[in-house]
């Protein structure tokens, strides 16, 4: 099966979820990954309360979500993943965000890997997320959903040899991969491309060392290179494009809808 892509609802944070969901379409796209965060997003309140209603919602946009965000707080620290005082009621949100990712056929999940909390490095912080993820993925296998992280840019996974090492602690994790967090960081794009093999779902936008984001013609991702990593490594998922306007990173410079085109076109002239 041929990569398809994706639009992150997070890029269009001025629409409505009906209006992302169009937009979409209109760009001849037919799919939205969706969160609860900046712009046409989900309410985490109602999506833990009521899931079958939320979902029933989802379905009804008429697009294919192929992907699910989900923070268990409100920051890149508020319960995350590395501090374990938070397993208890993390589980018991997953189990629900789980259970509405199956009955709104969306097939992958991902959340965010953890932060060094105070007293941890990398290996401390390692180490207790792999637990925290040990103990979700079995909720997301009895839902038939594909539970995944993602590495960024302030969490303790910050390498590629770090990721590799979260995943063999955790049989059955996959990844929501971001090149752009590694290129950000200054990694060269062939000492990421070993992750290639574990990508359950894949982000797209063009950054360059010390950039989170930038213009397509402007930074140092090579994408036919990355799409052909990715090919040769059998995957078959969506390749999502998130260029956004957000404070994060100072991600607040670029046209987004003719960023998202232009990386759209590109990647549709290497399938050609």
């Amino acid at each position: 099966m041929a990569m398809q892509l994706s639009l992150t609802a997070w890029s269009l944070r001025a629409c409505t979820l009906a209006e992302a969901a169009g937009l979409s379409r209109v760009i001849g796209i037919g799919a939205l990954d969706l969160g609860y965060f900046y712009g046409p997003a989900l309410d985490r309140a109602q999506v833990l309360a009521a899931p079958e209603r939320e979902a029933e919602a989802v379905r009804a946009l008429g697009v294919d979500v192929p992907n699910f965000y989900h923070l268990f707080g409100t920051s890149l620290g508020d319960r995350n993943l590395a501090e374990p005082g938070n397993r208890e009621r993390n589980e018991q949100d997953f189990a629900a965000v789980a259970r509405f990712c199956r009955l709104a056929g969306i097939p992958t999940l991902f959340v965010l890997p953890g932060i060094c909390n105070p007293g941890q490095g990398r290996g401390e912080a390692l180490k207790q997320s792999a637990e925290s993820l040990r103990r979700l993925l079995p909720l997301a296998q009895r839902e038939d959903v594909q539970l995944t992280v993602e590495p960024h840019v302030h969490s303790f996974l910050e390498s590629p040899q770090l990721v590799l090492d979260l995943l063999d602690a955790v049989p059955g994790l996959k990844l929501t991969l971001d090149y752009a967090h590694f290129v950000c960081l200054g990694w060269r794009q062939d000492e990421i491309d070993p992750l290639a093999p574990h990508a359950a779902h894949v982000h797209l936008r063009q950054a360059r060392p010390g950039a989170l984001q930038t213009k397509v013609h402007q930074g140092t991702i090579n994408f036919e290179a990355q799409l052909a990593t990715l090919k040769a490594a059998g995957y078959a998922g969506r390749l999502s494009l998130e260029f956004v306007h957000q404070d994060y990173m100072d991600t607040l410079h670029d046209d987004v809808l003719t960023e998202t085109i232009t990386l759209r076109d590109k990647v549709r002239a290497w399938q050609a």
